[in-house]
């Protein structure tokens, strides 16, 4: 019975550096998929925080005018109201709630793919330019009206909170 026991000490001792490496292996899984899973939610997105004066948000126009989309966020009542600004190649700015009329409520918004805005929930594509005024409803990033006055896009704090029932 001595080389029986002394076996099983040597088993044990040998499985203790497999098992701290299998629980740290899995641990860094887990912390690695949790942080790429977080930013999908709401309020861990690469937005900028607006703050409104006199009734409405003001972005330099230098700022958005690089064909590139910028989300922003206004805080409202517990809510962060999500929206992006995108100049098309059309040379307009198109501006929308970072939801759609469909999809809002996976709280996933767009991502710029070359000339397209696509739906983190469904994939499907927008064209930048047509994005606005002329799209609505289905899947289409939901309008948000905005203003230029020659040196900043102007959007009236009223019209970004019509939208905040999409957050």
């Amino acid at each position: 019975m001595g080389k029986a026991t002394e076996r099983e000490s040597i088993i044990k001792v040998a499985q203790k550096p497999v098992l701290k490496w299998v629980i740290l292996t899995v641990t860094a899984l887990l912390v690695g998929y949790g942080a790429v899973f977080a930013f999908s939610f709401p309020g861990l997105s690469k937005s900028e925080r607006v703050k409104p004066v006199n009734g409405a948000v003001t972005i330099p126009l230098a700022r958005v005018s690089d064909g590139k989309a910028h989300v922003y966020s206004l805080a409202d009542g517990g809510k962060e109201i999500g929206f992006f600004v995108v100049k098309g190649s059309d040379g307009a700015l198109h501006t929308a709630f970072d939801a759609c009329d469909v999809c809002f409520h996976e709280k996933k918004g767009y991502v710029q793919q070359g000339d397209y805005m696509i739906c983190k929930n469904c994939n499907r594509k927008f064209a930048i330019n047509m994005i606005g005024q002329m799209a609505g409803g289905g899947c289409n990033p939901s309008q948000l009206d905005h203003a230029e006055d020659g040196r900043n896009l102007v959007i009236k704090v009223a019209d970004l909170k019509s939208g905040a029932r999409f957050f």
